[in-house]
C-alpha cells in the first residue's frame, strides 16, 4: 500500500501531490485499469506479442538511422 508521511509545517496540497506523484510512480492505477475487466489469455498473449513487435521495429529503424 501507497503512503507519504507528512513533514513539518507542509500543506495538504503539496502531500497530496507527493501522493499522486507515488502512486503513478508505482503504476498502480494502470495495474487497477488493466484488472477492471477480464481479458482472456489468448488475447493478453495477442496484445503482448503486438507490443513486441512494434518495440522491435522501433529499435531497428532507430538503428538504421544511426549508422546514416
Amino acid at each position: 500500500m501507497t503512503f507519504v508521511v507528512a513533514d513539518d509545517n507542509e500543506s495538504f496540497d503539496s502531500l497530496l501531490r507527493r501522493f499522486k506523484k507515488r502512486v503513478q510512480g508505482d503504476r498502480i492505477l494502470s495495474e487497477i485499469r488493466k484488472r477492471r475487466y477480464f481479458e482472456q489469455p489468448s488475447v493478453v498473449r495477442k496484445r503482448k506479442r503486438a507490443a513486441k513487435l512494434r518495440k522491435s521495429r522501433r529499435t531497428t529503424l532507430k538503428d538504421l538511422r544511426r549508422t546514416y
